[in-house]
Formats: structure tokens, sequence, C-alpha cells
């Protein structure tokens, strides 16, 4: 995989473009779910941490316009040398959307296109678990809990199920990427002070 932007790039290009501390913190569970996928699989825990740190890098330009959320960001990593591969795995993301503006008709065919949709989406599910504990520590949350969260479907309601479950179109059972999902975060929990 060639990016275009390495991990120092990556940070800054975040750091410029994204000052909500919410959607920064998204990119940064994103990027260690990432990481820990990258690992599982055997690939570049870097490469793969920068698409999960990145793939929201336009959400502060769009977020009143959502119709426009990875149209933006294709302009801003373009502009920042990233490469053509880079940017298609982040626009992926979005393919299906009915709130993003572009590719609506697409699907997503790559092992990192569906890792990257289903890590992203999963951060939510995993936050609202963790919220939800009598100390809201990441470090409560235990994996049957997650589960059963992720089986309430009025529970983090917009976190989308049926991307989640795109893991299983990575060779992981749902409830190995759920482990995996939980580990990474509760491995970052005290730059989420959660």
């Amino acid at each position: 995989m060639d990016l275009g932007i390495n991990k120092e790039e990556a940070k800054k290009l975040l750091n410029k473009y994204v000052q909500d501390e919410v959607v920064k913190m998204h990119c940064r569970e994103s990027e260690a779910i990432m990481r820990e996928l990258a690992k599982h699989f055997n690939e570049d825990e870097d490469e793969w941490g920068i698409i999960g740190l990145l793939h929201d890098i336009d959400w502060d330009l769009t977020k009143s316009n959502p119709r426009e959320h990875t149209v933006k960001a294709v302009e801003i990593l373009k502009e920042a040398g990233a490469s053509d591969f880079l940017i298609e795995t982040i626009v992926s993301h979005g393919y299906g959307s009915k709130l993003c503006g572009i590719n609506q008709e697409k699907t997503r065919t790559t092992k990192i296109q569906h890792a990257l949709a289903a890590a992203e989406t999963l951060t939510g599910l995993i936050i609202s678990t963790a919220l939800v504990q009598p100390d809201k520590k990441l470090s409560s949350v235990k994996l049957e809990s997650l589960k059963k969260k992720f089986k309430t479907k009025s529970f983090a309601a917009k976190c989308d199920r049926e991307i989640i479950i795109e893991c299983e179109k990575i060779g992981l059972p749902l409830d190995e990427f759920l482990r995996i999902g939980l580990k990474a975060l509760q491995g970052i929990s005290d730059k989420l002070g959660l």
C-alpha cells in the first residue's frame, strides 16, 4: 500500500482540519481499532492506523451538509499528497450511505474497505457501552456486555449493525471483531479519558 502520507503528516493533517474534540477522539478510536486489526492480519499497523485516523478528515467542514462528507476529503487528501489508494479507501466508508454525497451506488470490495467501515462504526457502540457503565470506564466493559448491546437495536441506534457485521467479509466472526475492537479502545482508554 502506498498512502502518500506518513504518520506524522497524518497527525498534522488531522490537527489542521479537525477541531471538534469529539470527532478527533472518534478518529483516534478508529485508528486504534484499525491498528489492532492490522496486527491481527499481519498488515502494516501504521498504514492501517493512518487510514483510520484520517477517515473523517472533512467532517468539521461538512457536518452541516453531510452530503459533502467524503467529497471534501478527496480535495484535502489530494492537496496533502495522498495516494489514490488512500483516497479511495477513505471515501469507501461512505459507500451506500444516504448521508454522503458521492458513490452511494458503490459497494466496498476490499478487506481494508470493509475493515475501515466496520471499525469506525464499532467505535460508537463500544464508547456508548462504556458510558452506561457505573464508572463510565472502558475497563469496565466486558465482551459479553458488548455482545448484548450489539443485539439490542435500540441501544446506540445510530451504530449501523449491518456495517459492523461487514467484519465477517474480512474473515472475522462478530465475537472476535468485538473482542479486537474492545481491546484496542481499552488500550488507549487513558488518552480517551474513559
